[in-house]
């Protein structure tokens, strides 16, 4: 573990580290405090509250599918360390339209504003994969995109946690002045990332992105191990937008608990995405290998039926009555439901992180941002079907906990593409990825 811990204390990843953190946080500070405001001062409907969710989820994702063939190439033809900067920029006045819709209760402008997030995101999405082979060592690779997966999904943990505490008990004003500060500071922070320039001659940049998406994703595609990496990761991120698009509706209508216990939910899932990812580090000692990604998935289908049946027979309380934290937790059956919950995060971090250095590290350098970006592409493609099936499927009648089965299945099809990639891509002697 030393070997990864020590990169924290260099410049030529802190600052990187911590401006891909601030940046989840704020994302997630805002998307929370909206959800929950929407949610539990706004409407008073089940159905549309799971609609609600779904929409705020998809609109999100949808400049990843839109935007990532563009953000890639320029990834791959500039200085990756000015573009963060300048993304960050636009963050702040990002802060500003979003802090505007929280404060006014508009949800045409805070939609408008997690549109806008989403766009940011994109273009700073392949820099902080991109960079890392870059400014890292060969052997230090998976154990920063290790710390970057698990500083991402604490960045996490404390947007939710915090977004729903602030505007359950203070009110959205505080929360939009503290999406704002976010801001500020995570544009600091770029100003320190060190130089990245590109490591090819410039090309010109086909601002097309129907055009430049399709033959990104083909140029990609076509490459048997790629294929099957981005498969892969596409199914797990589809799986998590459904989880995450289900939890508020889920803690407020089927659990009858307050935003508190939202945050808790959203906050356990986060925590267990960052202990797999280190823990499989720990388990391929450093290797890049998809060996671990079948069973790993299994593990989470079969954590999911579990959340599933707890779900089912929870007892929730009558009359619009909700839960607050501390009367959830002494529930008698809260604490399994939150192991079952961390279960299901625990595995699907061990599945997804070595997918990830996978990608960055069995490509060319200067090819790297623009793998992320075909991966983007095809997972936001991923998570948006994703979305839109959930709210088909709520518009149909089909109940949030029914839908954890549709994601139960899901996971075999998952684990079915990661024994697909070990077999095709890991050498049968050393366990690890074969760069061809």
């Amino acid at each position: 573990m030393q070997n990864t811990m020590h990169l924290l204390r260099t410049k030529r990843f802190l600052p990187l580290f911590i401006t891909q953190l601030l940046g989840a946080f704020n994302d997630n500070l805002f998307k929370f405090a909206m959800v929950i405001l929407v949610i539990y001062q706004i409407y008073n409907d089940p159905a549309l509250e799971f609609q609600f969710s779904a929409l705020a989820s998809g609109l999100f994702i949808l400049p990843f599918f839109i935007f990532s063939a563009v953000a890639g190439q320029l990834a791959d033809n500039y200085d990756k360390a000015t573009i963060s900067r300048f993304v960050k920029t636009l963050e702040i006045v990002i802060a500003l339209i979003g802090g505007a819709g929280l404060v006014l209760h508009n949800i045409p402008l805070m939609l408008t504003a997690l549109t806008l997030l989403g766009v940011q995101s994109t273009f700073f999405g392949p820099i902080k994969y991109a960079i890392l082979p870059q400014h890292l060592k060969k052997e230090e690779v998976l154990g920063g995109t290790g710390l970057v997966e698990a500083g991402t999904y604490i960045a996490i943990l404390g947007g939710t946690i915090l977004g729903g505490i602030i505007v359950d008990l203070v009110n959205e004003k505080a929360a939009a002045a503290f999406v704002l500060l976010v801001a500020i500071i995570g544009w600091i922070s770029a100003r320190y990332i060190p130089s990245a320039p590109p490591q090819k001659d410039v090309e010109k940049i086909d601002y097309n992105f129907v055009r430049s998406s399709y033959r990104l994703v083909r140029e990609t595609m076509h490459v048997k191990r790629l294929f099957l990496a981005i498969i892969a990761i596409s199914f797990f991120w589809t799986i998590g937008a459904v989880l995450m698009i289900q939890f508020p509706p889920l803690v407020k209508n089927v659990l009858t608990a307050d935003p508190t216990v939202a945050s808790l939910f959203l906050g356990i899932f986060s925590i267990g995405i960052a202990i797999g990812s280190i823990i499989v580090n720990r388990l391929l000692k450093n290797q890049v290998s998809a060996k671990f990604a079948p069973i790993s998935v299994l593990i989470m289908g079969a954590f999911v039926v579990i959340l599933f049946f707890v779900s089912s027979r929870w007892e929730g309380l009558p009359d619009g009555q909700l839960y607050d934290f501390l009367t959830f937790m002494s529930y008698k059956g809260s604490w399994g439901l939150l192991i079952t919950l961390l279960g299901v995060a625990i595995a699907g971090g061990s599945f997804v992180v070595p997918l990830y250095a996978f990608l960055t590290t069995t490509v060319e350098i200067s090819q790297t941002a623009r793998t992320i970006a075909a991966n983007n592409i095809v997972n936001s493609g991923g998570m948006v079907l994703g979305s839109l099936a959930a709210l088909g499927l709520s518009m149909a009648g089909v109940t949030t906990i029914q839908q954890l089965l549709l994601i139960a299945g899901m996971c075999l099809v998952a684990a079915w593409l990661g024994q697909q990639l070990h077999l095709a891509c890991d050498d049968p002697v050393t366990g690890e990825a074969i760069r061809k």
